[in-house]
């Protein structure tokens, strides 16, 4: 097993998986927190759902002056392409990367997709919670940083 890789999440304005308003990753080098980065991102034409702006309080207001995802996708690109990516319910982030890079006609890198939610079988929350990890949910950054822990976790636990 891999030691390096990038937790990733994403939370997105509404229903639209190209809808990504928030991102939050992890980078870990040789079984270590290397860096965090978060960033709002504003969605296509800045447009939210309010039962999602109620899961995560991120809203048109906090994004109407950032970055939409084409101008920041060069400074996300290195943690992603050709890495190992690992995501809590990969299903969701790894389809919210596809599909809005499809969005914005960039061309999907490769890279290894790995989920926690596979691997542990429980939801984010209560694996937290079981573990003593830190977490406000549905902040990407502490989201990833849940997730990283996570697959810090699972990775000792292969080597033992």
């Amino acid at each position: 097993m891999n030691d390096s890789f990038t937790a990733i999440d994403f939370e997105t304005a509404h229903g639209k998986r190209w809808s990504i308003c928030q991102v939050g990753l992890v980078q870990v080098e040789d079984g270590r927190i290397k860096k965090e980065l978060s960033m709002l991102i504003q969605p296509p034409e800045n447009y939210y759902w309010s039962n999602f702006t109620d899961i995560h309080g991120i809203s048109a207001k906090h994004t109407r002056t950032a970055a939409t995802f084409d101008k920041v996708w060069h400074q996300l690109a290195p943690y992603v392409n050709n890495q190992n990516l690992v995501a809590h319910n990969g299903a969701f982030d790894f389809h919210c990367l596809k599909q809005t890079l499809e969005y914005y006609s960039i061309a999907v890198p490769s890279y290894t997709g790995h989920c926690t939610y596979k691997i542990f079988k429980d939801n984010l929350a209560a694996l937290c919670r079981k573990h003593r990890i830190p977490l406000n949910h549905h902040d990407a950054l502490s989201d990833a940083l849940a997730c990283a822990r996570l697959y810090l976790l699972h990775l000792n636990q292969t080597k033992s």
